[in-house]
């Protein structure tokens, strides 16, 4: 039986999302707990697929994973949880076709990127993100060379909302190139400080007659939100898994509004007050 999961994480200490040899992964604690409870052998004739993968120190709400197993009683969230460490937890779990591949199968994903900072012009920034919308080449957004090649993408929509000191930046796509909403951040964060102007950003949609390298936006700001598929899964919400999830997400919260004041307090000569 082939079963699906949404995940979630805090990727402040993980090496990203894809496992690796010798570096902290979600991935890696994912297999690590599969394997422990008997759910699968190995992620290889697990036939194990994620929607994606994402970078050092980004997070996920949404994340989805896809396994074959013969233990489907076992792969719950609640049941997962238990092994996973306090900063991945699975949260609602689904039966899916034999075929289903959370990558190849996506119709589109969301992305959420929050600024912090009343230094930016937020009618600017929502005028040049119209650019943005529609099929685009996004090569000057992308990172790896590989990809810039076909780097065409749609961007269905960005929505940008401002709450107190936050700017909240949602992207959705069909799909995304390596850094790509990182980059469309610097971007907008460029236009909106008055750095550059929208001439600049149509310019950089037009790669073949401007090139430019941008240096992406830092990853701590970034969350894939959603993965959409064609025909929507039936997914079933682990009530328990969900509690439990906000008493450990209240637990950071709790660890950084501490550390951020202890921070602010380590330069008295800087007006610390205006960052909390």
């Amino acid at each position: 039986m082939r079963v699906a999961l949404k995940i979630a994480y805090i990727g402040s200490n993980f090496r990203g999302s894809q496992v690796q040899l010798n570096d902290p992964t979600v991935e890696g604690e994912l297999f690590k707990a599969l394997k422990e409870l008997g759910i699968i052998e190995d992620p290889r004739s697990a036939n194990f697929i994620s929607s994606g993968r994402t970078d050092s120190g980004v997070h996920a709400m949404g994340q989805v994973v896809a396994f074959d197993t013969d233990a489907p009683n076992l792969a719950m969230p609640r049941v997962i949880n238990s092994i996973l460490p306090g900063t991945v937890w699975a949260w609602a779990h689904a039966i899916v076709p034999d075929n289903f591949d959370p990558r190849r199968h996506a119709l589109s994903r969301s992305y959420r990127y929050i600024l912090y900072g009343e230094q930016f012009d937020i009618s600017k920034i929502r005028s040049a993100s119209k650019l943005l919308i529609g099929s685009h080449d996004f090569a000057n957004f992308c990172t790896y060379r590989g990809e810039c090649k076909g780097a065409v993408r749609i961007v269905e929509r960005i929505d940008i909302r401002v709450s107190g000191n936050l700017t909240r930046i949602d992207v959705e796509a069909n799909s995304f190139l390596w850094n790509m909403v990182r980059k469309i951040v610097a971007a907008l964060m460029m236009v909106g400080s008055g750095v550059r102007d929208e001439e600049w950003l149509a310019q950089m949609l037009d790669p073949e007659s401007y090139e430019e390298g941008l240096e992406p936006a830092q990853a701590y700001g970034l969350v894939l939100m959603d993965v959409k598929y064609p025909i929507p899964l039936e997914w079933v919400e682990d009530g328990y898994a969900i509690r439990r999830a906000h008493e450990r997400v209240h637990d950071h919260l709790v660890r950084y509004r501490v550390m951020a004041d202890i921070l602010s307090h380590l330069f008295p000569s800087e007006s610390s007050d205006e960052l909390l």
